[in-house]
Parts: structure tokens; C-alpha cells; sequence
């Protein structure tokens, strides 16, 4: 096959997902419903742009950036193609609530498939990646996909019954918690913070919490008392969250999102 990565739609996660990818290989190809658009991204990261149907030839990992409800007739567009191909390709699958077997239906032949809920942050290599595979995955293939998927970011294997879940908090978790950056330089504004500054101090401190999550092996909590100090102004600041019911608010978002995420499939 003439290259090793391809896509099917440049939208915000399929675009991510390119940009993650070209920091490892330049044998790529693009394509989207508007080749302007594939043109200009290709152009961007190196890649070449192309058709559905060239994707489909030429592609050994081919991703499939679609929306759920666009990926039957994108699949029946491009099945004459993909039974054409000499050896099957891998198909990439990061659409919401479509399972495996949902996908090999709708592809129609019996070709290897790996489901992935990525997030936006994969294109600047800080991303969290969920994936599962379908039996035809063998160690070889798998280990090609996290070669070329080595700059996004975390790669985490976890079952597909839990994927949807896994996106709610990782895929949708960045929409959040942008609203939080946005939230807390907001404050700082009204405080008298030039907005530049109160933004860039936000997101450095939402940064940096996140590493001390990571590295430190604590639990959230805990990191949370050790900021807290007696009668000072973080647990007033505390006090004033719980009070407005956050917390809760964002396991309801976490929780709707999984709501939805489970009927996209249906």
C-alpha cells in the first residue's frame, strides 16, 4: 500500500488526529466531503489529499474521522474499494457509540478494526487515546497503530463496554475543563487581571494540578487538603464551590455524556 496512514474526514478530531500523526510519518492521505479542505490540512502537515475511494486503496491504517450517523453510507461508498484491496486494510474507528462489530457489519467484509476515542488534545501530543481491537488485530497490526500513533499522547487499551464511559470523562473532559480555564480567568477579571494574563494563569495552573495528579500517585482529595489551609482563602474559595453544587455538576455532565454517547449507536 502506497501509504501507511489515511483519513476520512478533516473535522476538529479528525484534523487532531492527523496533526498527532504527522509528527511520526509523512506517508499520509487525506480526504474530506470538501477537498479544499483536505488540500489545505495536507498542505499544512505534509500529507497528500485525495478521494474517498483512493484513501480506501492506499491506506493501511485508515481512520474514519465521520460523524456515527454518516458512517453507514460513507462505508457502502467505499466497500467496493476496500474489497478490492489486495491486502485488508485496518480499519481506525473513532466514532461515539459504534461498536466493532457495528463497524465490520457496515464495512462488509471481515477486514481488522480498531474502535478509539481519542480527544482533541492528541494534536499537541497531550491527548489520551482509548482503544479496543476486533480479533483480526494481531500483535503486528497493533503494534504498527501505536507506532503511528506515538506522538498523541496516552494510549490506553480498555474493553468496549466501557467506552463509552471512557470517552464521557476523556473525550468530553476537555470541553469542561475548558470552561473551568474560562471560569477561573473570568474571576481574576473581574479582580482586576488583564485577560491574557488571567487566562494564561489559569491554564498553566489546571496544567500544572494535572501533572501533580499524575506524578504524585495521590488522590485528588488529598492534593486538594494539602492546598486547603486552616481558616485561609482556598477553602473559603472551596466552600463557595460545594456550596454552588460543582462537584456534582460535573458528574452529571460526565454522566449525560455517557447517556448520549451509549444512544449514538442505537
Amino acid at each position: 500500500m502506497k501509504y501507511t496512514f489515511g483519513l476520512i474526514g478533516t473535522g476538529n478530531m479528525g484534523g487532531a488526529i492527523a496533526r498527532a500523526v504527522s509528527q511520526t510519518l509523512k506517508d499520509g492521505i487525506l480526504s474530506d466531503k470538501s477537498l479544499d479542505k483536505a488540500q489545505e490540512l495536507a498542505r499544512e502537515l505534509g500529507f497528500t489529499a485525495g478521494s474517498n475511494q483512493e484513501a480506501a486503496l492506499e491506506s493501511r491504517y485508515l481512520f474514519l474521522g465521520v460523524k456515527p450517523h454518516l458512517m453507514g453510507g460513507m462505508l457502502e461508498s467505499i466497500k467496493a474499494d476496500l474489497a478490492a484491496c489486495t491486502e485488508a486494510p485496518v480499519l481506525v474507528s473513532m466514532a461515539a457509540g459504534l461498536t466493532i462489530a457495528q463497524i465490520q457489519e457496515m464495512a462488509g467484509l471481515n477486514c481488522p478494526i480498531i474502535r478509539i476515542m481519542p480527544n482533541t488534545p492528541v494534536a499537541v501530543g497531550q491527548g489520551v487515546v482509548l482503544y479496543e481491537t476486533s480479533a483480526a488485530v494481531t500483535p503486528e497490526i497493533l503494534e504498527g497503530f501505536l507506532q503511528v500513533m506515538g506522538k498523541a499522547g496516552q494510549l490506553c487499551r480498555l474493553e468496549e463496554s466501557l467506552m463509552d464511559v471512557g470517552a464521557s470523562v476523556s473525550g468530553c473532559g476537555p470541553a469542561f475543563v475548558y470552561m473551568v480555564i474560562d471560569a477561573i480567568a473570568d474571576g481574576g477579571v473581574a479582580c482586576g487581571l488583564p485577560r491574557p494574563d488571567a487566562v494564561k494563569y489559569a491554564a498553566q495552573t489546571l496544567l500544572g494540578a494535572a501533572q501533580m495528579v499524575l506524578e504524585s500517585g495521590k488522590h485528588p482529595a488529598q492534593l486538594k487538603n494539602e492546598v486547603c489551609s486552616p481558616g485561609g482563602s482556598t477553602i473559603q474559595g472551596v466552600r463557595t464551590l460545594e456550596q454552588r453544587g460543582v462537584h456534582a455538576a460535573f458528574m452529571d455532565a460526565v454522566i449525560s455524556a455517557c447517556e448520549k454517547n451509549a444512544a449514538l449507536g442505537k
